[in-house]
């Protein structure tokens, strides 16, 4: 090569590498100093893209743990409502029990009725005030609750919690009031209007066409969603998953298609009249008010079971949840995270050749001053 001072070949070289060098060692302090072995686009297309999608996953997955947690408080809040319920009735069982013996007086079994009509009361006043962020839980207007427990938006990131067999109101309207039991065999046949009556209010509700409901109780949340009817009406469902219509103001119910009050709904079956009140002033009175509460007895231990069981649930849910969290977090981190020992080795060798790439540059920039002597 010849000895020229225009183009000075050995520095422009040395320069070239230098500044790839420089590149490199900023990009070590970039992924040291951030911890992110992506940083940017550029660094990994492919890697930013799957490691975005795995953030979209762990983000939700940890947003539904908390939805889960959420679950288990509102089902924990009923359960514990439900408690005390229980213990009224086996109060008022109990009472029952003690006004069937012909061992007491008029006076007595008027203090017995004067207790149990306070604990209805009572009833009354928790389906009335048990709610959860202002949703009523125990009046069986709640419905079917969904709780998102999963990342993504199928069916299969929820779960349904249904409040409608928890009526605490229906209970209390039972053990009152008058009403009427209707078997429903086959809950998607149930279509048409309703129309029911209790001798002096009759009320028609408009059920839609067949196959909008899918259980007894879905019908049964129908039928309470409707202003007219709960002004007057209280629906739930029972032990033998029969549709149960009590009236809130005395009377006998009946019910069936629009304008027919006394006969039956399309995929409904005939009222069976089931007698209101609790009496304790015979003994056959009290023996009657037994087998009733026993039958509220069993419709809350049903309940009580079906919320623990949803809780039950809930609690594995959360701990999916947090092992899912934790496997894709991993994942995550070893596409986008930096391995901080090997970027450490690499940043070292950069900052090596950066001080010699800088002391040949210098080296070279010195190789045209050899001209001079051939001048002299």
């Amino acid at each position: 090569m010849g000895l020229s001072i225009n183009q000075n070949i050995a520095a422009m070289n040395s320069y070239r590498n230098l500044s790839n060098t420089q590149n490199d060692l900023s990009k070590s302090l970039e992924k040291l100093s951030s911890g992110f072995r992506i940083n940017r686009a550029a660094d990994d297309a492919a890697g930013l893209a799957i490691s975005e999608g795995l953030r979209s996953q762990v983000g939700g997955l940890k947003v539904a743990a908390r939805n889960a947690q959420d679950g288990i408080s509102v089902v924990q809040t009923a359960e514990g409502a439900l408690t005390e319920v229980h213990a009224m009735l086996q109060r008022m069982r109990d009472l029952g029990v003690q006004a069937a013996n012909d061992s007491n007086n008029a006076e007595a079994r008027a203090n017995i009725a004067t207790e149990v009509t306070n604990l209805q009361s009572e009833l009354s006043r928790i389906a009335d005030t048990t709610n959860f962020n202002g949703t009523k839980l125990l009046d069986g207007s709640a419905g079917t609750m969904q709780f998102q427990v999963g990342a993504n938006g199928d069916a299969n990131s929820q779960i349904s919690v249904n409040l409608t067999n928890v009526d605490v109101s229906a209970i209390a309207s039972n053990l009152g009031n008058a009403g009427a039991s209707f078997a429903v065999v086959t809950p998607t046949a149930v279509t048409g209007a309703m129309a029911f009556t209790n001798g002096t209010t009759d009320v028609s509700v408009t059920l839609g066409a067949a196959g909008s409901y899918n259980t007894v109780g879905d019908v049964a949340a129908a039928l309470n969603s409707n202003a007219d009817f709960s002004n007057t009406f209280s629906a739930s469902v029972n032990q033998d998953n029969d549709l149960v219509v009590t009236s809130k103001t005395g009377g006998t119910v009946t019910g069936g298609t629009a304008a027919t009050p006394a006969a039956a709904g399309t995929g409904v079956g005939t009222a069976v009249a089931i007698a209101g009140g609790l009496d304790f002033t015979s003994a056959a009175g009290a023996q009657a008010a037994i087998n009733l509460i026993d039958t509220q007895i069993s419709t809350v231990s049903t309940a009580r079971a079906n919320l623990g069981a949803v809780q039950n649930r809930f609690e594995h849910t959360i701990k999916n949840l947090n092992v899912a969290v934790e496997n894709l977090s991993a994942s995550e981190s070893r596409i986008r995270d930096t391995d901080m020992a090997s970027e450490m080795v690499q940043f070292t060798r950069a900052q090596i050749l950066s001080q010699a790439g800088t002391a040949m540059l210098a080296q070279a920039n010195q190789i045209p001053q050899g001209v001079l002597s051939l001048l002299r």
